[in-house]
C-alpha cells in the first residue's frame, strides 16, 4: 500500500500536465500512486497520461468515456485510492519538489491526522510567485493536532482541494464525495474540515498552484457561477442537526456572503448584465440562511441592506475617471496618430467584408511561410475570397505580378484591416489592430519550437530583452485559431500563450510540397541555384544567437569546402534577421559557397539539398519531411541552452531529440561527411525516430485542411492524416540522376 495516492483531474490540460505529472514521479519520496482521470478531455491529455502510464507503472490512468465534470473525475481517482493519504492536484498545478517528504515526516510525526494542512503559493504567466496568506497562520498551530471547533481561526484558510493531504480511510468512511458544478471544493474543503477529529499544519510550500491567464473555469463569466448558491446551501443543510457546530455558523456565513461579494465584483466571474441579478439571489440566500443574532462586518452589512445602486455609483465613479484618463493619453498622441486611429474607427463602424482576407509573414516582408501556403489554396479551393497581403515598402517590389498588396500605415492598409473577415499571419499583427467580432484570426506561426517561447522566455533575460509580455498576450488575445504541425508543438503553444484560442492540428501548410513535389521540382530548384550535376548539396541554415549581435560564422567555410573536396557544394544562409553578410559574399563571389541567404523560399533551398546541417533552427523539423539527412552542428550548445532555453536536449543522442550525427567542431564536421556517418544506419535510425514524434501532421493536406476549416466552414471533421509510412516525400536528389550517382568519390573528402 503506498504513502500517498495523487489524484488529478484532466481536462484540456495538456501544456500544462507534462509538468504537473514530473513534478509528482521526480520527488525524492517514492512511494506514491499517481491516479490520473481523463474526463473525456479533447486534446491530447489522454495520450500524455497513456505514455507516462507506459514508462512508470506508479501511474494509473481512467478514461471517461464522456465529460462528467471536475467533481465527479476527482471523485473517480478518489475511489481507486489505495494510499494511506489522498492528495487532490490539479492537472495544471505543481508540487514542489521534494514537498512529499516533508509531508511524510510530519505525518509521521503526528500520528496520523485525519487531515494535514499546508502551505502553496500562486504561481503567474509572467514568472512569478506569490505566497499565500496564510503562512502565519499555518505556523501558529506549531505541533498542535486539534478539531476546528478549538481553533475556529483555521476556517480562513484557502478552502480549496489541493492544499491538504486527507487520511484516507477517514475520507472514504465518512462517504466524501464532491458535488457537480464549479465551487464544489469550498463545500468539501469545510464539510471536511468540521468532520475531522485530528488536523495538524504544516508551515512549508507543498502545492504551486497556477493562476491561468485562460481556460480556468472560474475565470469564464457566466450563469455557472450562480451554483455557488447551491453549494453553499448544502454546507448549511449539512451543518443541521449537528449543535456542537453551532457555534461556528457565524463564521462560516460571513466568509460565505464574502465569497459571494468577491464574485459579483470579478466581471472574469459574473459578467455585467448578470449582476443585478446575481445580487438578488444572494441577498434571498442571505436572508434564508442568515444565524441567528448574526453581527455582520460593515461589507456585509451594506450587502444586507440591499446596496446595489450604491454599488453601481461607486462604479460608475470609477469608470469615469478612467475614462478621463484614456482621454488624456489620448490627447497626447500625434496629429498623424489621431488620422489614423479616426481612420481605422471610420473603417471598425462598417460592416466586415466577407470576402476579404488579410495575409501577412514575418512582419510583412512579402509572400512567403504557412500564411503563403494557405493563399495558394484558398485561391484554389475558396477564390470567392479576395486576398490581400500586407507588405513593407521596402520588400514591396518582390511581391509576385497579379498578387494585390497594401504596405503599413496607407489609408487602404487601415480599410483592409479594419473590415477583413479573415486575418492570416505567421507573427502578429500590429498592436492597433482590433479583433473585430465575427472576424476570424488564424496564428499559424513559423515553426516547432525548440527554444523556449512565449512567456517561458521570461527567464532568459537574452531573449526577453525589451519585450512585454503583457502586450504580447493582448496580441495573443485576438486569435482564433493556432496551427500546430506535431503534438510537441500543440503542447507547447497551449501553455506559452494562455488564452482562448483554438488548435488546429493540420500541419504546416508550408511543408505541403516536401511531400507533393515530385521529380521535375527537385530539378527546377537545384538548376535555379546552379547546383553542378554529380554534385551533393548541403544546406546549411544556422539560427541567430539571442547573446550575440550580427552575424557570426560558426563553420570556417573555407576550410569545410577545401577539407570535404569538390564533390560537396554547400549552400549557405544566414538567419532573415541578419543583414548580408560580406565575408560570405566573398566566399560566394570565388564560388567556394553559394549564398542564398536572401532566397525567397526555404522550400526550395530544401527540395534542392542532399542534407541539411543546422544548429537550433527550426528548419529542421519542416527538413525531416524529406526524410534526407540532417548533421546538427552546435559548438556552443551551452551558451546557447543557457541564454534562450530549450525544451528538449538536442544533442542526448536519444532517439525523437536528435535527428541526426552531431558535431561542435570544425574537424568533426567534416568528419561526420568523410566518414560517412551523416547517412549512415545510425542516422537513419535516429531520423526516424525523430519524424515520428515531429512530422505528425504534415501529411501534404495542411492547407487543404486550414482553407476547409477556415473559408469553407469549419463543421466537418479535419482532413485524416497520412500515415507516415504511406507518405512519398519528394524525391532525393540522388534518386534522379541515372548512370551518374551523387557520391563523393573515393578520397574526395579528406
Amino acid at each position: 500500500m503506498p504513502r500517498f495516492s495523487i489524484i488529478v483531474p484532466v481536462h484540456k490540460v495538456q501544456g500544462y500536465l507534462r509538468e504537473c505529472l514530473d513534478s509528482v514521479l521526480s520527488q525524492s519520496f517514492p512511494d506514491t500512486e499517481l491516479i490520473a482521470v481523463d474526463d473525456a478531455s479533447p486534446d491530447n491529455s489522454g495520450r500524455i497520461l497513456d505514455e507516462y502510464a507506459a514508462r512508470d507503472t506508479r501511474v494509473t490512468v481512467v478514461h471517461h468515456e464522456r465529460n462528467l465534470g471536475v467533481g465527479a473525475t476527482r471523485n473517480t481517482g478518489a475511489e481507486r485510492a489505495t494510499g494511506d493519504y489522498i492528495l487532490f492536484l490539479d492537472g495544471d498545478d505543481t508540487l514542489a519538489p521534494g514537498s512529499l517528504d516533508a509531508v511524510a515526516e510530519r505525518l509521521k510525526l503526528d500520528e496520523d491526522p485525519d487531515i494535514l494542512y499546508f502551505d502553496h503559493v500562486r504561481t503567474y504567466w509572467w514568472d512569478s510567485a506569490e505566497k499565500s496568506l496564510f503562512g502565519e497562520l499555518l505556523a501558529s498551530a506549531g505541533t498542535d493536532v486539534f478539531r476546528i471547533t478549538d481553533r475556529p481561526e483555521f476556517l480562513k484558510l484557502f478552502a480549496m482541494t489541493s492544499n491538504r493531504v486527507y487520511r484516507r480511510e477517514f475520507y472514504q468512511g465518512h462517504g466524501f464525495a464532491f458535488s457537480d458544478g464549479i465551487y464544489e471544493d469550498a463545500l468539501i474543503s469545510y464539510m471536511t474540515m468540521l468532520t475531522a477529529e485530528r488536523i495538524s499544519c504544516l508551515n512549508r510550500v507543498v502545492l504551486e498552484y497556477r493562476q491561468r491567464r485562460a481556460g480556468a473555469s472560474t475565470r469564464s463569466p457566466g450563469r455557472n457561477h450562480f451554483v455557488i448558491f447551491d453549494q453553499y446551501a448544502r454546507l448549511f443543510a449539512f451543518l443541521d442537526g449537528k449543535e456542537h457546530l453551532d457555534g461556528l455558523r457565524p463564521q462560516l456565513f460571513e466568509r460565505t456572503v464574502t465569497h459571494f461579494l468577491f464574485c459579483l465584483r470579478n466581471p472574469e466571474r459574473i459578467p455585467p448584465q448578470l449582476r443585478r441579478e446575481f445580487f438578488r439571489l444572494g441577498l434571498k440566500w442571505y436572508r434564508q440562511h442568515v444565524p441567528a443574532g448574526f453581527v455582520p462586518s460593515a461589507e456585509v452589512r451594506s450587502f444586507a441592506r440591499g446596496g446595489y445602486a450604491r454599488l453601481r455609483l461607486a462604479e460608475r465613479a470609477t469608470d469615469t475617471l478612467r475614462d478621463l484618463a484614456r482621454r488624456r493619453r489620448k490627447a497626447r498622441r500625434t496629429i498623424t496618430q489621431r488620422f489614423k486611429a479616426a481612420l481605422y474607427r471610420f473603417h471598425l463602424r462598417r460592416p466586415l467584408d466577407p470576402h476579404l482576407a488579410v495575409y501577412a509573414a514575418y512582419w510583412d516582408r512579402g509572400v512567403l511561410c504557412n500564411p503563403a501556403a494557405i493563399f495558394r489554396k484558398q485561391q484554389e479551393l475558396a477564390p470567392h475570397i479576395r486576398a490581400v497581403w500586407v507588405v513593407r515598402k521596402s520588400d514591396a517590389d518582390r511581391v509576385p505580378a497579379g498578387i494585390d498588396h497594401v504596405v503599413p500605415g496607407t489609408r487602404r492598409y487601415w480599410r483592409s484591416l479594419a473590415r477583413a473577415t479573415y486575418l492570416v499571419n505567421n507573427v502578429n499583427f500590429a498592436n492597433t489592430v482590433v479583433k473585430r467580432p465575427g472576424s476570424v484570426h488564424v496564428q499559424t506561426h513559423h515553426g516547432t519550437p525548440l527554444k523556449k517561447m512565449g512567456i517561458d522566455q521570461q527567464r532568459y533575460p537574452a531573449s526577453a530583452n525589451g519585450m512585454s509580455f503583457r502586450r504580447l498576450l493582448d496580441r495573443v488575445d485576438r486569435w482564433d485559431l493556432s496551427l500546430s504541425s506535431n503534438p510537441h508543438s500543440t503542447e507547447v503553444w497551449e501553455r506559452v500563450y494562455p488564452s482562448s484560442f483554438r488548435q488546429l492540428e493540420s500541419g504546416y501548410p508550408r511543408n505541403d510540397v516536401y511531400v507533393t513535389a515530385g521529380a521535375a521540382e527537385v530539378e527546377a530548384a537545384r538548376a535555379a541555384f546552379g547546383i553542378p550535376a554529380g554534385r551533393m548539396a548541403i544546406l546549411y541554415a544556422p539560427t541567430m544567437r539571442d547573446y550575440q549581435k550580427g552575424y557570426v560564422p560558426r563553420l570556417d567555410f573555407a576550410r569545410v569546402c577545401r577539407e570535404l573536396g569538390p564533390d560537396f557544394v554547400l549552400l549557405a544562409r544566414t538567419h532573415y534577421f541578419h543583414a548580408g553578410d560580406e565575408a560570405l559574399s566573398e566566399l560566394h563571389d570565388r564560388g567556394l559557397v553559394i549564398d542564398v541567404s536572401r532566397h525567397p523560399s526555404v522550400e526550395e533551398l530544401c527540395l534542392a539539398a542532399d542534407a541539411l546541417v543546422t544548429d537550433y533552427s527550426s528548419i529542421m523539423f519542416d527538413y525531416a519531411n524529406l526524410d534526407r539527412p540532417i548533421v546538427i552542428h552546435a559548438d556552443d550548445w551551452p551558451a546557447y541552452r543557457a541564454s534562450r532555453g530549450v525544451y528538449f536536449d538536442l544533442l542526448s543522442g536519444r532517439p525523437g531529440d536528435t535527428p541526426g550525427p552531431v558535431s561542435t567542431s570544425d574537424e568533426e564536421f567534416v568528419r561526420v561527411f568523410r566518414d560517412g556517418d551523416w547517412n549512415g544506419p545510425r542516422s537513419k535510425e535516429l531520423r526516424a525516430a525523430f519524424r515520428e514524434r515531429f512530422c505528425a501532421f504534415d501529411d501534404g493536406r495542411a492547407a487543404e485542411r486550414v482553407v476547409r476549416h477556415v473559408f469553407l466552414g469549419g463543421d466537418q471533421p479535419l482532413l485524416p492524416y497520412v500515415p507516415l509510412a504511406e507518405r512519398t516525400p519528394a524525391p532525393a536528389p540522388s534518386e534522379l540522376t541515372a548512370g551518374q550517382p551523387l557520391v563523393p568519390s573515393p578520397g574526395s573528402a579528406g
